[in-house]
């Protein structure tokens, strides 16, 4: 007998694929011979479905529930966001235009010319505070690439800092244990992409969300790669990632050098990479400062109020 594991998300995809008192479960029980076993994660609203029985049987068992779930949200989609790219037309000097009609464009010179590196360059470093739009513009032309269809897939990574509990420790899978930490990725993809689309996408593999420790060993082709809070790398992380740069793919980096969070602050991947990359053609960074935040106002008078504060406090 051969058993394999099938994750639910949410309540909406246990809802799907239980049925009502598990109908369409015991339904494709008795069609496919197999056995299937859930466990419900109510802190989480997960749910673990386990597939027993012979392999071939378990095998149409599991497609036969990605069918349903791809179907589940491909029936979710508004006609807008079904339409196939090319019919959704961008405004001039547009980047992109999100899932609710918003066009998003750069603001402000240097967010301008970070979008046009990232738009004629493979490999591009934007480095500055929080609030700059360093992730967001670099998801907005992940999107872009997508869907003129440069690349084939986006693939999303960080590296995982531990403050106070180890991965080890943490309840569920690994995808449960680094979903706090690619957070903030997400969030700029539900604001272009919408979070019924954004799900579709990932469970289609389309886009993928990644620890940047689980990048060693892959070659990664055809892909648009964003590596987000780069100062938290050190130099070896740093060269791993770059060197899984294949064919046709772009990469963009982003961190900010003001928020290390690891040890060595001085061996950052982020804070070397200028100096290391200065002489390697075709790599280009960009630099933004307090006056590029583009969040609530107040932001900018924290950044600035900050920065005096630690050049009379150097050792704080």
């Amino acid at each position: 007998m051969n058993g394999k594991k099938f994750k639910l998300k949410n309540r909406e995809e246990i809802l799907v694929l239980l049925g009502a008192q598990d109908e369409s479960l015991r339904a494709l029980e008795r069609t496919l011979k197999v056995q299937l076993y859930v466990r419900h994660h109510p802190e989480s609203e997960s749910a673990d479905l386990t597939v027993t029985g012979k392999p071939v049987q378990v095998e149409k068992a599991l497609a036969s529930l990605r069918r349903a779930l791809e179907e589940f949200y491909k029936a979710r989609l508004t006609p807008e966001e079904a339409k196939p790219p090319d019919t959704l037309p961008l405004p001039d000097g547009a980047l992109y235009k999100t899932y609710n009609g918003e066009v998003i464009r750069p603001r402000g010179e240097n967010q301008k010319k970070y979008v046009d590196m990232i738009l004629s360059r493979d490999l591009v470093v934007g480095i500055g505070p929080a609030g700059t739009g360093k992730t967001f513009l670099a998801a907005a032309c992940a999107m872009r690439a997508l869907q003129a269809k440069e690349v084939k897939r986006i693939i999303l990574t960080r590296p995982i800092v531990e403050a106070g509990e180890k991965l080890g420790y943490l309840p569920g899978d690994v995808s449960e244990k680094v979903h706090p930490y690619l957070r903030p990725l997400y969030d700029a993809f539900h604001a272009l992409l919408g979070p019924e689309k954004f799900r579709a996408l990932r469970y289609e593999e389309v886009i993928e969300t990644v620890p940047l420790a689980y990048m060693r060993g892959r070659t990664l082709e055809n892909a648009f790669i964003i590596l987000d809070e780069a100062q938290n790398t050190m130099p070896k992380q740093m060269k791993m990632f770059l060197t899984r740069m294949g064919m046709y793919s772009k990469v963009v980096i982003t961190g900010d050098v003001t928020q290390i969070d690891i040890a060595e602050k001085g061996r950052s991947g982020l804070v070397l990479i200028r100096e290391i990359l200065k002489k390697v053609e075709g790599v280009k960074f960009a630099s933004f400062s307090a006056k590029d935040v583009v969040r609530h106002p107040l932001v900018k008078d924290i950044l600035a109020a900050y920065e005096a504060w630690e050049k009379t406090n150097p050792s704080a």
